[in-house]
């Protein structure tokens, strides 16, 4: 019902920075948030940020002062930017779309992972 595809991920060195974009399309008003995640090997897939229909974000703390999550809805896009980037931060991040209506999740997609690769 709903298909993401992420790009912008890529080899920065420490300290740069680098902006993710997820494009989403088909069945998208029943969209009610948007989150990044990322997952480094041998680590669980951990959740990095989230904004909902609403506007509302929420941050990992690791990120919080560095990432920021954005919306551009008329082009059902969202935005990671991604600064002060760290070692850390070496992971392959993934777009989430949840679907459902206020706080009821029904179900959610995922797209297929962009690599972020970050040089000391």
């Amino acid at each position: 019902q709903v298909q993401l595809v992420e790009s912008g991920g890529g080899l920065v060195q420490a300290g740069g920075s680098l902006r993710l974009s997820c494009v989403a399309s088909g069945r998208t008003f029943n969209i009610k948030a948007i989150g990044w995640y990322r997952q480094a090997p041998g680590n669980q897939r951990e959740l990095v940020a989230r904004i909902s229909s609403e506007g509302t974000t929420n941050y990992a703390d690791s990120v919080k002062g560095r990432f920021a999550i954005s919306r551009d809805i008329a082009r059902n896009t969202a935005y990671l930017q991604m600064n002060i980037l760290k070692p850390e931060d070496t992971a392959v991040y993934y777009c989430n779309a949840e679907i459902g209506s206020g706080s009821y999740t029904i179900g959610n997609y995922w797209g297929r992972g962009t690599q972020v690769t970050v040089s000391s």
